[in-house]
């Protein structure tokens, strides 16, 4: 079965990522500022103007965009937000998306405030919604149908916010960006803020090397800091050159010699229903000739946490070993075929 190639984008954040350098990535790659501003007024938001200038960063040139804001209120209840949204004559596919980005930030805000929080402070300000909503509507405009980043990094210090000082990351960062790769840097800056982290992770399929690509523009992000490197965001929008698809996964594996080979059953099922993408056992032999058995589980990198939740719980093991793998597989597609004893499903790889 083929399929035809898509335009992908991907994000390259050696400095990190904020709204802001998402959106001026997208502008220096062509986003229409016109077109944009044209969009957010449909939120019919008061109080606000955009910034955009051409800049140097460690003398690479780079479009930086901010939006300034008249109106200083500072907090919006998640309801108010949506109300913002969903009166708003935006289509109905970036309103859902814009949405879903505001639920992933404020499910990751209540977590951190232990539930208790009724308001998004910064993250509820009338910048946050537009740097949220205007990366939707620029990835709507560009025609982008799958999206990639880079691990993320993250850097040093302390981060004043409403709630007062904070440790970098901000923890509602951290929360967001469970199951990313990232990497500390010698940076005094928060460097991915909780904006960046929610509509990165909304969207980004894999954080990854830069996948393979038909080039066609690149565009890039000036960020508010003056650094010893470059603050800039990176986009790449090109057409995949293969029809296999990339993605990073997690392995776990333990060698177990001394439980009952009749549990392996369940523990697998109860695995599978964790979210592994695959779990079997092989049968080794271990150190002074002991049989054993190596129990191996393939997993979104999400799911890592429950997934060694799980294994500890229901195994005899007192460790693991977790390393990241890349994979190339097909497009797949599930039909369902009629047969004469029934309706079943059929999977297809796509290539």
């Amino acid at each position: 079965v083929y399929f035809p190639l898509m335009k992908i984008a991907y994000f390259d954040a050696p400095t990190g990522l904020s709204g802001n350098m998402i959106i001026g990535a997208m502008l220096n790659v062509g986003l229409d500022l016109k077109y944009l501003a044209g969009e957010i007024k449909k939120l019919k938001m008061k109080g606000y103007s955009f910034k955009l200038e051409k800049i140097l960063k460690k003398g690479v040139a780079a479009t930086y965009f901010d939006v300034i804001v008249m109106d200083k209120k500072s907090k919006r209840s998640i309801n108010e937000i949506f109300r913002i949204i969903k009166k708003s004559s935006l289509s109905p596919s970036i309103k859902q998306k814009s949405i879903k980005i505001f639920q992933r930030l404020f499910k990751a805000e209540a977590k951190v405030h232990g539930g208790h929080i009724d308001h998004l402070h910064e993250t509820g300000a009338t910048d946050a919604i537009i740097d949220i909503v205007g990366a939707v509507i620029g990835l709507d405009k560009l025609r982008i149908k799958e999206v990639y980043c880079s691990p993320l990094p993250y850097g040093y210090g302390h981060i004043k916010s409403e709630h007062g000082i904070l440790p970098n990351p901000a923890p509602a960062t951290v929360e967001l960006l469970k199951g990313v790769p990232i990497y500390k840097k010698n940076i005094k800056a928060e460097l991915v803020t909780p904006t960046g982290a929610a509509i990165i992770t909304e969207f980004s399929k894999s954080f990854i090397d830069l996948p393979k690509m038909r080039l066609e523009k690149t565009g890039l992000g000036a960020g508010y800091f003056n650094l010893n490197e470059s603050n800039i965001l990176r986009l790449f929008i090109g057409e995949t050159v293969t029809r296999f698809k990339d993605d990073l996964v997690v392995v776990i594996e333990t060698n177990i010699d001394d439980l009952n080979p009749e549990f392996y059953d369940f523990i697998i099922n109860d695995l599978m229903k964790a979210g592994a993408l695959d779990a079997y056992i092989t049968q080794i032999r271990m150190k002074k000739g002991r049989p054993g058995t190596c129990l191996s589980v393939i997993s979104y990198i999400k799911n890592k946490e429950a997934i060694l939740d799980m294994i500890f719980e229901q195994t005899s093991t007192l460790g693991a070993r977790t390393y990241l793998i890349k994979r190339q597989k097909l497009k797949i597609k599930i039909i369902k075929v009629r047969i004469k004893y029934g309706t079943v499903k059929v999977k297809i790889g796509m290539a």
